[in-house]
């Protein structure tokens, strides 16, 4: 009930505490390591750890829209498919 003026969902609402935490622990993280000098990734694009972060949270929402529009629910094969998306962005964009 606490969701309902909006007609969020607790996955909604998840995804957005998601992303609140994601920008959050980067913001640690730069605070404390600070730099991450920009790199050179297969697309030839100088990009930095926030790059890398907006690239795949804005990939990963154009992958569970492919899945919803493609597959229907669940999401627990694009989440997947995001998360090894995520982990490519970081590894080598």
């Amino acid at each position: 009930m606490i969701l309902s003026w909006m007609a969020w969902t607790w996955p909604t609402a998840a995804f957005f505490v998601f992303i609140f935490l994601a920008i959050t622990t980067m913001g640690v993280w730069e605070r404390f390591s600070p730099g991450g000098s920009p790199r050179r990734g297969i697309l030839g694009l100088d990009t930095t750890r926030g790059d890398r972060l907006f690239i795949s949270l804005l990939g990963s929402a154009f992958i569970h829209l492919g899945w919803l529009g493609v597959m229907g629910t669940p999401l627990w094969g694009g989440l997947i498919i995001s998360i090894l998306f995520l982990i490519a962005v970081f590894k080598w964009v």
